[in-house]
């Protein structure tokens, strides 16, 4: 005798509870905010009808048809979560095997001449806090949503101890970093707590940096898809790696669990490595 398939309904309740449980869990703002809309897809796509298996695989079809590979399985992945939370492990989703790239896009790699005009622009316009913000970022290897535990009395020891995702790490602080961060705050008279916070006084998170280097990058005629602030956590990696050539010391100074993903940040472009391979000087005929 065959056993019943069992059909469940995902309802906006048991979302809620999933976000409370990652919450507890201590995941980043950002990263529960991508699951969230990550689920919510699944849910209007059923539009409140039970699921099985057949139905969830149409799901993933659709997603196959709609997005590139790598952000189907980053759904996949937020879905799976989600399923594990309640049980329904039967539902959860294979994903897609993706061949890894050997090398950067060319058209996402910001090279450092270019970081440098974007700082000198948003001096040029006045930006001091866009600028300072830009440099903080790409000196240290910090995430976006990590400059909050930058504060005043930081700058005072030349060191931060950042709490994500469940663990702790020290950054250290350049000099010449602190000097200027220093004659920010003094110039902004502010006396305590976090250096950048918008004019609420509230920490400046990704959506407040995104727009505006958005705008800095058409300024200085950087190609838009260059520009946005994890590209500068990247740029910091390759500049790190290629004077110390320790994936591991690097692994632990951006504060990842996997050195796989440390990898991916220190991949250079395609152009650097064909130009490479012309200097082996191989060719004899």
């Amino acid at each position: 005798m065959k056993s019943k398939i069992k059909r469940r309904i995902i309802t906006k309740k048991l979302i809620k509870q999933y976000e409370y449980h990652l919450l507890e869990e201590e995941k980043s703002s950002a990263t529960i905010k991508k699951y969230m809309r990550d689920i919510l897809n699944l849910f209007r796509y059923v539009e409140g009808k039970p699921i099985d298996k057949l139905v969830i695989l149409k799901w993933k079809s659709f997603l196959i048809e709609k997005y590139s590979p790598a952000s189907v399985n980053s759904m996949i992945a937020a879905v799976n979560g989600f399923m594990n939370y309640l049980g329904w492990t039967e539902l959860k989703l294979k994903q897609l095997k993706i061949q890894k790239s050997v090398f950067m896009d060319s058209e996402k790699e910001l090279k450092k001449r270019e970081y440098m005009k974007l700082v000198e622009i948003a001096k040029a316009e006045g930006k001091e806090k866009l600028s300072l913000i830009i440099q903080t970022i790409c000196t240290t290897g910090i995430r976006v949503s990590e400059l909050k535990f930058i504060t005043v009395e930081t700058l005072q020891i030349g060191k931060v101890e950042i709490h994500n995702k469940g663990k702790c790490r020290i950054i250290f602080l350049p000099q010449k970093l602190c000097e200027l961060l220093g004659n920010y705050v003094i110039k902004e008279k502010i006396t305590k707590g976090t250096v950048f916070v918008t004019k609420n006084g509230n920490p400046i998170d990704r959506s407040n940096i995104w727009k505006s280097m958005k705008a800095l990058g058409k300024s200085a005629g950087i190609t838009e898809s260059k520009v946005f602030p994890h590209n500068l956590r990247h740029l910091f990696a390759r500049t790190y790696y290629t004077i110390e050539k320790d994936l591991s010391r690097l692994s632990d100074i951006l504060g990842h669990s996997n050195i796989d993903t440390t990898r991916i940040y220190t991949m250079e472009s395609g152009n650097i490595h064909a130009k490479q391979m012309e200097r082996m000087g191989l060719i004899t005929t």
